[in-house]
């Protein structure tokens, strides 16, 4: 038993039990409980039903000198209930029958609250449905009655249930909640119409919106943020990663460290998504703060990463410093330039060969496909008009088309407007050659093809005029396959 510290130092000093009183003296059995003297014995249990009470019951109960106080609430069926009613003898344990002289009080020590502090009650909480679950079932009906006849009329409506054990009552709650806006949320009061954006706690039936930098301070949450990493498998270079990256989201900021194992390169999609790329590893390594934005934003990271090495013309323009690709003359002879870091016996600048399907090209069914391959990364619906000339672009309810020949977009949406013009304009710069991705792409111009003789006096040029060459091929002209189909020395 826990005792206070002056207890404590009352004990310790005198050696007295602080709970052996004058007066009051604690027994262990009715044998210490004398018969000559006044006395008060308090005894259990209340019920009188057995135990020391109720064998003290049976000893005094024939002498009118002594008497009987109940403190409690008598359960039906009980002695103290039956003594209470004013019974005359009472049956023994042992059999026979005892007489009932004794005085015999009732004195309610009970916690419990009688009908008048109930009605009190109800009337200052207002409440709309009352419950009585506790008590015999005549006293809860009266109870039930006098409730009913008292707020019968007025303005107060009250429902109350007085159900037996085991019967079910259902209650019926309106549908409306309502919410308190505290912190930052609750500086500006919002008009009719005006929408109210955060974060929702719901607590003991109570709800509370607030921000999230307010959320530790009305709520006690604690907010979270989940880094995520994700591990691409990716054995190509940095160059083509960054290529394919820039095409996708624009020009992306770049990091670059160095350490004793090699060169690791970062690229930061959208301000929120690290794309790594390091030498020595056979992965990328994409790291990003979960939210809704980045998230989507990740998904498109690595569904670019996992179709780089799906493109084998991108592969193959990018796999080394040189050109090593072939040059087709008129002649039809495949003329392959080795690839390496020595000199080219021809500049770079004529070195714009773009394998096929990447070049621009005037078929519109050619740029919608492209187009719709871009679109598919970021919208699920995406249709291509039979004959090339437009692309649909669905989301949710809202669509928009796309000329295939002018880029231009009709919608009724300005939100999917905002969203489509962006990647139509990545578009127009993907469709360039990947060596020069940076300058635009100029239309290719009519030229007559060159036929076997003597060498053009414009070495290497690539639109040279048919007064240059003997031809004895009608004077039909065509567009050059690539840019280096010009003679140049060395070349027959």
């Amino acid at each position: 038993m826990d005792m206070s510290q002056r207890i404590q130092r009352q004990l310790s000093r005198t050696g007295r039990n602080p709970f052996d009183f004058r007066y009051i003296k604690t027994r262990t059995g009715l044998s210490e409980v004398p018969d000559a003297g006044p006395c008060v014995v308090l005894a259990t249990p209340g019920m009188l039903q057995s135990g020391v009470s109720r064998q003290l019951l049976e000893r005094w109960a024939p002498r009118p000198e002594n008497g009987l106080i109940i403190t409690g609430y008598s359960v039906e069926g009980t002695i103290a209930r039956e003594i209470n009613n004013s019974m005359e003898e009472i049956q023994a344990l042992k059999g026979g029958k005892i007489p009932l002289r004794m005085m015999v009080s009732n004195i309610s020590f009970s916690a419990h609250v009688d009908g008048a502090q109930n009605c009190a009650f109800i009337d200052e909480i207002r409440a709309p449905v009352v419950i009585l679950v506790h008590g015999e079932e005549n006293t809860m009906m009266r109870l039930r009655a006098n409730l009913v006849d008292k707020y019968k009329g007025s303005n107060y409506e009250l429902a109350v249930h007085a159900p037996r054990r085991g019967e079910a009552v259902e209650l019926h709650f309106r549908g409306e909640k309502t919410a308190r806006v505290l912190g930052g949320l609750a500086s500006k009061v919002p008009a009719d119409g005006d929408y109210v954006s955060g974060i929702l706690v719901e607590k003991d039936f109570s709800y509370r919106l607030v921000n999230m930098d307010d959320l530790l301070e009305f709520t006690g949450i604690a907010p979270v943020v989940v880094e995520q990493q994700q591990l691409v498998p990716y054995t190509s270079s940095f160059e083509l990663l960054q290529l394919h990256l820039e095409q996708m989201f624009g020009e992306l900021p770049l990091t670059t460290e160095t350490s004793n194992s090699g060169v690791a390169n970062t690229l930061r999609v959208y301000d929120s998504v690290d794309v790594t790329h390091a030498s020595w590893k056979t992965h990328v390594e994409i790291e990003w703060e979960s939210n809704i934005m980045s998230d989507m934003a990740a998904d498109s990271v690595v569904a670019v990463v996992l179709n780089i090495e799906s493109c084998p013309a991108s592969v193959k323009l990018t796999q080394g410093r040189g050109c090593g690709h072939s040059h087709h003359s008129t002649s039809g002879i495949d003329e392959t330039v080795p690839a390496g870091d020595g000199p080219h016996s021809h500049s770079h600048a004529e070195c714009t060969a773009v394998a096929p399907g990447l070049a621009r090209t005037n078929d519109n069914h050619e740029i919608a496909t492209k187009l719709a391959l871009f679109l598919q990364q970021q919208f699920s619906q995406v249709e291509v008009a039979d004959d090339g000339s437009s692309i649909t672009v669905h989301l949710n309810d809202l669509s928009a088309v796309i000329d295939a020949d002018s880029l231009d977009i009709q919608t009724e949406s300005p939100m999917l407007r905002a969203r489509v013009e962006p990647l139509v304009a990545q578009v127009s710069r993907a469709l360039r050659p990947l060596s020069h991705r940076s300058v635009a792409l100029p239309e290719p111009e009519p030229a007559t093809p060159l036929a076997s003789g003597p060498e053009p006096e414009h070495k290497g040029d690539a639109g040279a005029d048919a007064d240059d060459t003997d031809s004895s091929d009608d004077d039909q002209t065509e567009p050059p396959t690539s840019a280096n189909t010009a003679a140049s020395p060395g070349h027959e």
